[in-house]
């Protein structure tokens, strides 16, 4: 079988879960029921088929170590389900840019020397598909990275909240590389994002009027200690935010939502603790109120839809697409080029997934001879984007 070749941006606590569940899963037979996996073989790709080629950081800890060794070191904290045996893959020097902000930089020390050569690394290791793992707010190392990947001709997944995927300036730069892009903001398995847009749906479906909601979040791990500082949370809220109201069929005004990171708490290092209040209106105009607290375990949370946004955006590199590829991106992520109900999107991705499966050998398309099979952006929010220069320093 054809493997899918990866590189990965930031060696933190979501890359730790991404690269244990490719390792625990990796002799999983195609009947098996995975949690947090919709295939085991997703369009002829099974889990195993997903390799890592590039791995990217800048904690002084973590540069130079490998792999298997990097996503396990401090300050990383998730839950550790499984050893990871030596790769042979070394962590290289990245561009930090916006990366790095003032908490982060508490705990995390620069290693020496300059930024390697990102384009030549994907280049040289023929890296399929990159995943996007930069702290929340890294709006410019984003972008600068997103010029790298551009350039060494690789399929992106943006599993942060820097708008990438979403956006028309991005999807026609995406275009004119011919690559694909998956983005933005990636959508975990049962977090607190899906839980709340499941309640709004429950609560339309049902003819409840939503009067007043809000989702308060608080953990211990990087992640949260980084959006301490409220000025990188802006698109982070956005996103959040967008991903709920997205789905009401009416305007609650914007001083009755309130979705968004909280605080940080040390001792729940990977852990998140996710607080849900809803007010509505039933028959008679009589008061419902629903409140939950959702306790999960962050990065795992994710890691199993990424394993299956990498292999979407392979088999869309595949077949010649490049863009914004809606239908994944709607059911993988909370800000996709378009939004959909959760049942819709899923049902998307399936008929997307069975529609570009691979062929048997000898009948699989070319990308040269598919370049003309596009996925077109249904009218996403236009934002003008400045290019990152691409010349790597020391930064």
């Amino acid at each position: 079988m054809p493997k899918i070749r990866v590189g990965i941006i930031g060696a933190g606590n979501c890359a730790c879960s991404l690269v244990q569940g490719v390792h625990y899963y990796q002799n999983a037979r195609e009947g098996d029921n995975i949690p947090g996996i919709m295939h085991v073989n997703l369009g002829g790709y099974h889990i195993r088929d997903i390799e890592f080629t590039v791995v990217i950081d800048i904690d002084k800890r973590k540069v130079g170590k490998d792999l298997a060794q990097a996503i396990f070191t401090y300050p990383n904290n998730t839950y550790k389900f499984t050893d990871v045996p030596k790769t042979g893959i070394k962590v290289i020097r990245g561009m930090t840019h916006d990366g790095l902000g003032y908490y982060l930089s508490q705990v995390i020390e620069k290693a020496p020397g300059s930024t390697a050569d990102i384009v030549r690394a994907l280049k040289q290791t023929k890296t399929d598909v990159v995943v996007n793992y930069l702290p929340v707010g890294s709006e410019e190392a984003t972008k600068w990275y997103v010029e790298q990947v551009l350039e060494a001709g690789c399929a992106f997944v943006n599993c942060i909240p820097v708008f990438i995927g979403s956006q028309k300036y991005w999807h026609r730069r995406f275009r004119s590389a011919g690559m694909p892009v998956i983005g933005d903001d990636i959508k975990s398995q049962v977090g607190a994002t899906i839980l709340h847009r499941i309640l709004v749906s429950l609560f339309n479906d049902r003819g409840v009027k939503l009067l007043r909601t809000s989702q308060l979040n608080i953990g211990g791990n990087t992640d949260f200690l980084n959006m301490l500082e409220r000025s990188r949370l802006h698109s982070k809220k956005v996103s959040k935010t967008g991903a709920v109201t997205s789905l009401l069929k009416y305007d609650i005004g914007a001083e009755n939502i309130h979705i968004g990171p909280s605080d940080y708490v040390a001792w729940l290092k990977d852990r998140k603790w996710a607080y849900v209040r809803m007010e509505g209106q039933t028959f008679g105009d009589v008061p419902l109120n629903i409140e939950l607290k959702l306790e999960v375990w962050d990065s795992p949370n994710s890691a199993g839809v990424v394993i299956d946004a990498i292999r979407c955006a392979k088999l869309a590199l595949d077949h010649g697409m490049s863009g914004s590829i809606v239908e994944p991106s709607s059911y993988f992520m909370k800000t996709p080029p378009v939004q959909f109900p959760d049942d819709v999107c899923r049902d998307k991705t399936q008929a997307f997934i069975k529609k570009y499966a691979l062929k048997p050998a000898g009948k699989r398309p070319s990308r040269a001879k598919s370049r003309k099979s596009r996925v077109k952006v249904q009218k996403p929010e236009a934002r003008k984007q400045k290019p990152a220069r691409r010349k790597p320093g020391k930064h």
